[in-house]
């Protein structure tokens, strides 16, 4: 299976850099708007078998001129949300920004037991995206668009692509409608199938001119270690 994560476009929190993660969520700015009507083009060479979307309101707008052009209903899934805030929830301070993504770091490092402050430990977070994707594999799914949120494919692509270390989210992040592309590919020394991480364009679809990276709000910072 050929797998595409698309983040959403820009929302008002993310200009305000606020950790927004409750449902259902803001919708887009007008910049937002605007990053999504970009998504068909940038996505026309893909056969896309299926479009899905976060139960975020965000997630579904931006989804909507894709699966328009294609005549394809959204398929909301919960399990694509963001990675709770916990008690951090709408906080917009370097130290709370900070604090969600060291726990996201310590997650991809293999340490799911840690908690986000007051919300979900790792194994829940990255499971219930597993869950989702295991959903698209069982169902015959070739080629699935999936639109979530920044720091959960940040996550989980780092956390599942066998070919990038831990270190990789770190400095790789990801704009308003950036795109990562993943595949499933025969593992016979597992007797499985693994994920192998193809390209990730961390940039916003469509040029410079759907840019904004200081507005990208924290899910797209770097994660900055302790000394």
């Amino acid at each position: 299976m050929r797998l595409i994560l698309v983040r959403h476009g820009q929302t008002p929190s993310n200009i305000e850099r606020l950790l927004d993660t409750g449902a259902p969520g803001p919708g887009l700015t007008e910049l937002g708007i605007a990053q999504a009507a970009a998504l068909p083009q940038a996505l026309g060479h893909e056969q896309i078998s299926g479009v899905y979307a976060s139960n975020l309101v965000r997630t579904q707008l931006t989804a909507t001129p894709l699966a328009d052009a294609l005549a394809q209903p959204i398929e909301v899934r919960d399990g694509l949300r963001e990675i709770s805030a916990g008690n951090l929830e709408m906080r917009g301070d370097s130290e709370s920004i900070q604090a969600y993504l060291r726990t996201v770091y310590a997650w991809v490092q293999g340490d799911l037991s840690v908690t986000m402050p007051g919300g979900p430990d790792g194994a829940e977070t990255l499971g219930r995206f597993d869950e989702v994707v295991s959903e698209l594999q069982r169902t015959g799914q070739q080629t699935p668009v999936i639109f979530s949120h920044g720091a959960i494919i940040r996550a989980w692509a780092t956390a599942r692509a066998r070919n990038v270390g831990p270190d990789f989210i770190v400095h790789n992040t990801l704009s308003n409608t950036g795109i990562v592309v993943l595949e499933s590919r025969p593992r016979p020394e597992a007797h499985g199938h693994a994920w192998e991480l193809l390209t990730w364009q961390g940039e916003a679809v469509g040029g410079s001119a759907l840019e904004d990276p200081d507005t990208d709000g924290p899910a797209a910072e770097d994660v900055e270690l302790a000394p």
